[in-house]
Parts: structure tokens; C-alpha cells; sequence
């Protein structure tokens, strides 16, 4: 005889093979498999007058977790990428966290992008622009792209979470988004890179490497080789704003090191100044 949870357990695994790595679980139903779990642990008393043969009645069955699904509607890219942003800004797996502020800050570029540059989250200047990487850093972002004989508007930017991370009394202060938080909004970016189906993913700074890429440690021991994302070679280097932190040329030619080889990836010209650029700066 099937149990209630063996529903459950079929339910997800049929959600699985059809590609849905997360499912939100409301707090109903959250406290119920908790009340299952606890009673589970317990062991059954008999009353001494009761027969043996008669057991304890059985929870009632639970309903199967609540799932919310990213729908992509559309007939082409823009279509599609805006049917994800308006399903973004009310995503419930981020707004249920009560960590992340409220203006959604989605992406911009070409849809039909080579190279798509994924960040961590939208810092002070991004979300009052409602653009990602407008601040300090995607000023130097912009330099880093003029160097490549790039414009934004020939790549596609996006952050791994769409919402500015909160603090106490916050005003131009950012933190960097937690493990939760990026594991509540991959699903966003992840239908982006299916959408945008870019040749190169650029993952910028650790914590993008942590939430995407599933990677530990340092960008120095990330950076230099190839990684992958849904069968899409990925690059990690460092973010923009860890440039202007360090002001160190060793830091800089790493950067730039990676940047000719995503451009070497999908067959950009690259002049001898580009290949020989910081090789003579100290």
C-alpha cells in the first residue's frame, strides 16, 4: 500500500526529471512534514488494555509541498527574458527570506550575447538605477569591456541574485548575499542562461563562484581554467570592485589573462597591444 509520503517522494522525483531543481514550500506545509518527521521518531506506546494487533492511528496525509515553477512565455528572447523579470519581481523564494530589499534589479544587454558577465547582487547604486554594475565597479567594468573593443551593449549582465542584500539602518552600505539567498534566486539566472544560451559564462568574484559554480576557496585558485554551467564553458575571474580594493597590477593581468581567454574561446580578434597589455607595467 502506498504511504502519503511515497506520493511525495514520486512528485519530486518526477519534478527532477524534467529539470526543477527547487521547490519552495510554504509554512504550512513545512510545519506539517516537521509534525511527520517528529511523530516518525517516536515510538508507538501500547495501553495495556489495547490489543497488540490494534495500532495507533495514523497521521492524516499531508498535501504535497506547494512548488513553484519559473514559467518562460515568449516567442523570442526579449519576450522570454520578460516574462522571467515579471515572475522576478515577486519571486516568492526570495520575498519569504525577508533578507533582501525590494527593488528588483534584473539585467541588461544583448539577448543575443556571446558573453554573458554574471555578478553576486545589485550593491547602493544598482538598485537606485535599477540597473546591475552602474556604481564604481561597472565603471571599471565599462573600462575592462573598452579594453576587449566591447560596448554593454554587445554582452549580456546579469547578478545571481536580483535583489539588493539588506542590513540594519542601510544606506549606501552593501554586504554580500548569504547561501540562501542565492540558492533562492539561481533558478532566475539559470532560466537567463537558458534564454540567452551565451558561448562563454563570466562569473565575477568568489561568492558568484560559490552560488553558481557550487566552488570553495580563492579566485586565484578558481580563475585560469575552465568550469561549466548547463554545458556552457565558464570562466572565474575577478569581480570589478575587488580591483579597486587591491590597485594591484598582479590582480589586474590575472583579470586580463582570463578576459583573452574568453575572447580566444569564441573567436575574437585579439591585436598584439591586447595580448601584450600590463605585460610592461609594474
Amino acid at each position: 500500500m502506498n504511504r502519503p509520503v511515497d506520493a511525495v517522494i514520486e512528485f519530486l522525483q518526477s519534478e527532477q526529471a524534467h529539470g526543477i531543481s527547487h521547490v519552495f514550500l510554504d509554512n504550512e506545509t513545512r510545519d506539517g512534514l516537521r509534525e511527520l518527521y517528529i511523530r516518525a521518531r517516536k515510538p508507538i506506546k501500547l495501553q495495556p488494555d489495547i490489543p497488540r494487533e490494534i495500532t495507533a492511528p495514523q497521521a492524516a496525509p499531508q498535501s504535497a509541498p506547494q512548488l513553484i515553477e519559473l514559467i518562460i512565455e515568449g516567442e523570442d528572447k526579449p519576450a522570454k527574458l520578460e516574462s522571467v523579470k515579471r515572475q522576478a519581481a515577486d519571486w516568492a523564494p526570495a520575498r519569504v527570506l525577508g533578507t533582501l530589499c525590494e527593488t528588483l534589479v534584473f539585467a541588461t544587454g544583448n539577448p543575443d550575447a556571446k558573453i554573458m558577465l554574471i555578478g553576486e547582487a545589485p550593491g547602493y547604486h544598482e538598485e537606485r538605477e535599477v540597473q546591475p554594475f552602474v556604481g564604481p565597479a561597472g565603471q571599471k567594468l565599462g573600462e575592462i569591456l573598452h579594453a576587449m573593443d566591447l560596448t554593454r551593449e554587445d554582452i549580456y549582465i546579469s547578478n545571481l541574485v536580483k535583489f539588493r542584500p539588506a542590513t540594519p539602518k542601510q544606506t549606501t552600505n552593501n554586504r554580500k548575499p548569504t547561501s540562501q539567498e542565492m540558492a533562492a534566486c539561481l533558478p532566475l539566472v539559470m532560466a537567463e542562461i537558458e534564454i540567452i544560451k551565451p558561448a562563454v559564462i563570466i562569473a565575477l568574484g568568489v561568492t558568484t563562484a560559490e552560488g553558481l559554480l557550487n566552488l570553495q576557496g580563492a579566485v586565484g585558485n578558481m580563475r585560469g581554467k575552465w568550469h561549466e554551467v548547463s554545458g556552457i564553458p565558464a570562466r572565474v575571474t575577478y569581480h570589478p570592485s575587488y580591483l579597486l580594493q587591491s590597485g594591484s597590477n598582479e590582480v589586474k593581468r590575472a583579470l586580463w589573462e582570463d578576459m583573452l581567454a574568453v575572447m580566444e574561446k569564441i573567436g575574437m580578434p585579439i591585436s598584439e597591444r591586447q595580448r601584450r597589455f600590463f605585460l610592461t607595467k609594474s
